[in-house]
Order: C-alpha cells, then sequence, then structure tokens
C-alpha cells in the first residue's frame, strides 16, 4: 500500500458506474454534463459513464459490465419502467447497491435499489391541467407523449388526467408519442394537424423538446402557436424561455435535470455507512410566459 507524504495511506476511490438514456434532448445533455462535472469536482470519485442511446439492452449489458467489474455503486436512469428486475437482482446478489435517478422502475422487490432522486412527475401532470383550467383554457387537447413505457411519460399522462378527467371543457382528442425528440415532436404536430387542423386549441406536450419541434409544425401550417393553439410543456430548459419571450409557447412546468450533486451526495453517504431516504424529489417551480423574460437570464440550462 503506498503511503503520502505524510505518513497516512491515500484514500480509497469510489468507484461510481453509471448509464445514462442517451441524449434525447437538452434536458438530458443538461442532465449528462451535470452528472460528469460533478464527478470531476470530486477527488474520490472514479465514473465510468456510460450512454445507453436510448436502448434498454444497451443499459442491462453495460450494468452487468459494471457488476463484473465491482464497481462500489451502480447509477443509472432507465430507458422504460419495466425489464429491470433480473439485472437488478443480479446487482443485490453482488452487494453493489444501485442509486436511480430521474425516471424510475416498476419491480416487486423494491429492496433491489437503494435510493430515487428526481422529479414528481406525476405532480408535474397536474401542474399542467391546473394551469389550463386557472387560466380558463377550453377545447380539443392534443397530447404529445414522451417514450413509451418511460415513467416521465407514464406519470405525466396520469397526474394530468388525474385533474382533467373531471373538466369536460378539458377533452383529449389526440395522443401520441414524439419519442422526447424535437424531430419526432414536428412530426407529430404535423399528423396531428393533418387530422384535426383548427379544431385543436391546446398542445401538452410531455417535454420542451417536442414543443418546439411541434411549434415549428404549428408555423408552417399558418397558425400561430401559443395564441391559436395554446401550448404547455415540461422541463424548463433554455430554449423554452425562449420561445416564450417570442409568445410561442404559454408555460413550462420546470423539471430540474441537474442532479449530480445530489446523485454523488448520495453515493459518498452511502459509503460512509448513513441511511438514506428511499425517496428524494426536486424542487420546482412552473413558469407561465409572463415571467419568461426576467427569469431567463438566472437558468442554468
Amino acid at each position: 500500500m503506498s503511503v503520502s507524504a505524510f505518513g497516512a495511506a491515500p484514500k480509497k476511490k469510489i468507484n461510481v458506474g453509471f448509464s445514462q438514456i442517451g441524449a434525447e434532448s437538452a434536458w438530458r445533455i443538461a442532465d449528462t454534463e451535470s452528472i460528469i462535472s460533478e464527478a470531476k469536482k470530486r477527488p474520490n470519485i472514479e465514473l465510468k459513464f456510460s450512454d445507453a442511446q436510448q436502448k434498454q439492452e444497451n443499459q442491462i449489458k453495460v450494468i452487468r459490465s459494471f457488476i463484473a467489474q465491482k464497481v462500489d455503486v451502480i447509477g443509472f436512469t432507465p430507458v422504460v419502467e419495466t425489464g429491470y428486475e433480473p439485472v437488478l437482482r443480479e446487482a443485490k446478489k453482488a452487494k453493489i447497491p444501485v442509486i436511480i435517478i430521474d425516471r424510475t422502475v416498476d419491480v416487486k422487490d423494491t429492496s433491489l435499489w437503494v435510493t430515487h432522486i428526481g422529479s414528481d412527475m406525476v405532480e408535474e401532470g397536474r401542474k399542467v391541467a391546473k394551469f389550463m383550467i386557472a387560466k380558463g383554457w377550453k377545447g380539443n387537447i392534443a397530447e404529445m407523449v414522451g417514450t413509451v413505457g418511460s415513467s416521465a411519460a407514464i406519470d405525466r399522462r396520469q397526474g394530468f388526467m388525474e385533474i382533467v378527467k373531471n373538466h369536460p371543457e378539458l377533452k383529449v382528442v389526440l395522443s401520441k408519442s414524439g419519442n422526447f425528440t424535437r424531430s419526432e415532436g414536428k412530426k407529430v404536430m404535423e399528423t396531428f394537424l393533418k387530422d384535426k387542423g383548427k379544431n385543436i386549441n391546446i398542445l401538452y406536450a410531455h417535454n420542451d423538446d417536442m414543443a418546439i419541434g411541434a411549434i415549428q409544425a404549428i408555423e408552417e401550417y399558418g397558425l400561430r402557436p401559443g395564441v391559436d393553439i395554446k401550448i404547455i410543456s415540461c422541463d424548463g430548459i433554455h430554449d423554452a424561455f425562449q420561445a416564450m419571450i417570442e409568445g410561442k409557447l404559454n408555460c413550462t412546468v420546470e423539471c430540474n435535470p441537474l442532479l449530480g450533486p445530489q446523485f454523488f451526495d448520495a453515493v459518498e453517504d452511502l459509503k460512509a455507512g448513513k441511511k438514506l431516504p428511499k425517496e428524494t424529489i426536486t424542487k420546482e417551480s412552473i413558469f407561465p410566459m409572463e415571467v419568461a423574460k426576467d427569469i431567463m437570464p438566472t437558468r442554468k440550462y
């Protein structure tokens, strides 16, 4: 064992394997940057980072690789909710704790993961519906869903429908996945407009990137986004604030991607033998277009 100049043994690094979903949106890129940059700030952390390119099979493969490498902690954001139980059982058998950030998993045995750090996405969906009601919006809603099977898409729809079902003045007439990307958001909006055209009064997009793609499609169709079709989305990225300043997006519900500090705090606490809460929910706000100009300079993503 090597010894420092002061006679003390160097502190053993904590080896962390982290599997990210991919880079499907500006939000996800900010999330990744937060994880990587925070790891660099902590000399006791050795990060092994992997991008699953939005494929669950890639993610499961790399988690198995982390297990084989005998990392100290595994962190990941699941592509979808289901299908992770076998690999999580392998991690538990190897006595490697698992921390889940952002999205969640659906497993029968919740002891397979130590803690989840992220947003309450059911509440985000409720916030969307409550905003529409508070503003007196009425009419036909086109819902642009996130990645099918992901907790973000499931939860944001669940919270939204929980409120809207009791308000007959708001009716979801179209619902389709745009996979959380701008390009697919534009394509889905083109399909919506071809189907219902001017009969669409409101667009609810599960993330800002899809909403921004939809804005382009709406303009190309000859309608005014934010006026002819009211638009609300989730995340709170910089481009959403710019769209609100331009009057093209009516509101964004925040979902904070800067989870790196909380994640590595949890890693260090875990290795120090501290008991972690099962859930850590991030504090988030809702931003209507009227506040966008004043708030945007303070945004970090």
